[in-house]
């Protein structure tokens, strides 16, 4: 119990010691000792380079899953070290709906066959995403919390660790330079005529006790100095790591990069089946002639080649065999051709259709009676049916 008493005395009058220290630096009443510039600007960039982790990690989060109450609720799973049950996707929320519509108003029916290919493709994407968010989780997310919950608690202590130790130093430099100015006043000598015998004694006594003390601040002061290099060269070394961190997490984020690729390539490749599947689909609806592609003339070549717009659906064209024997009967009209650009890529779906690649230039020209969102295009001895909102005309 005595030994106790004694480590909590002593622990409170280091507290006290710098509680006093750190007040007086802020008042300006107390010398600090300053950092050198690389160890500042070691401080700096980890302090950046938590901040923007922790931004960078929550935004994440948000994309990968939108729902706020979902995030509390997996964060919760965590921290209790339980595993987070499995979630529908909104996308195999929206195939199970779709599916039990085509059920219940009839499977057989356009509408209802229609209802059964979408929702086997939406399942096929909800699927994808989950893919997608557990290989994100598991690539990025993961190596980030791992740095802000372990190697940054770890530099972190070890900063507040040093600060009190520089705290200590200030505080043992500023007991010194007292001790030296009080046995620099002890040692002057006294006027004989003012002052008596007996003050001798005195003024030899404090001077003695004065020595004893600066010797005791020095000897404080080296070991005060020798913790706070220790500790400093220990904070350096785990700040000179983030360098180690930043290699990490660009790994992490080139293969966030290639799952999310992945992921969109898989979306894109599922959706352009499911296109095919409808334009060839008997029943299908014919809806509006308006293009959906966005606007030609707003988006340059190259942001225009990445777009992947929509292909219409609703065209009505006649059979393969029949097209394909009247694009090679049927000569170009000697006026009425024009030039035009491809915008974008086109598979062709069948033998009276003609692939395209981005940035291309074809020759169209309409026949009578087609279908206003298609026109025939030719490459060289290649002809073939192209749709409208692939190409920008040029004259």
């Amino acid at each position: 119990m005595d030994f106790n008493m004694k480590k909590l005395a002593s622990d409170a009058g280091i507290f006290f010691t710098r509680a006093v220290q750190f007040t007086e630096e802020k008042f300006g009443q107390a010398e600090k000792t300053e950092l050198d510039a690389h160890f500042e600007n070691l401080l700096a960039r980890a302090d950046s380079t938590k901040n923007w982790t922790e931004r960078i990690l929550r935004q994440t989060e948000v994309l990968l899953q939108p729902n706020p109450s979902a995030r509390v609720e997996e964060f919760l799973y965590e921290k209790l070290d339980r595993k987070v049950p499995s979630r529908v996707t909104n996308g195999e929320l929206l195939a199970q709906y779709m599916a039990e519509a085509a059920s219940e108003l009839g499977p057989s029916t356009p509408y209802g066959k229609t209802l059964i290919k979408v929702s086997e493709a939406e399942k096929r994407l909800g699927a994808a995403e989950r893919d997608f968010i557990h290989t994100a989780s598991l690539s990025f997310l993961t190596p980030l919390r791992n740095f802000l919950e372990g190697d940054w608690k770890t530099i972190s202590k070890e900063r507040r660790l040093l600060q009190n130790r520089r705290l200590d130093l200030d505080a043992c430099k500023a007991r010194l330079k007292k001790a030296k100015a009080a046995e620099a006043k002890a040692t002057t000598v006294p006027d004989f005529q003012e002052t008596r015998p007996r003050n001798y004694i005195l003024s030899a006594s404090a001077s003695a006790l004065w020595n004893d003390e600066v010797d005791k601040a020095e000897q404080e002061l080296r070991v005060a100095q020798t913790e706070f290099d220790r500790q400093a060269e220990v904070t350096r070394l785990l700040l000179e790591g983030i360098s180690s961190t930043h290699v990490n997490h660009l790994r992490c984020l080139h293969e966030f990069v290639k799952s999310q690729t992945t992921y969109y390539a898989q979306c894109y490749r599922h959706m352009l089946d499911l296109q095919k599947q409808l334009g060839r689909f008997p029943g299908t609806f014919v809806g509006t002639t308006e293009p959906a592609s966005p606007p030609l003339s707003s988006t340059s070549p190259t942001t225009t080649a990445a777009t992947m717009p929509v292909v219409p659906t609703g065209a009505v064209l006649a059979p393969p065999e029949e097209t394909a024997l009247c694009l090679e009967e049927v000569a170009p009209p000697a006026s009425g051709t024009r030039k035009a650009r491809v915008l974008y890529d086109y598979e062709a779906a069948d033998s009276s259709e003609l692939a395209l690649l981005a940035d291309e230039l074809i020759t169209v020209y309409s026949l009578p009676g087609m279908d206003p969102d298609w026109l025939i295009g030719e490459r060289g001895n290649k002809k073939g049916k192209v749709p409208v909102t692939y190409l920008e005309l040029l004259s």
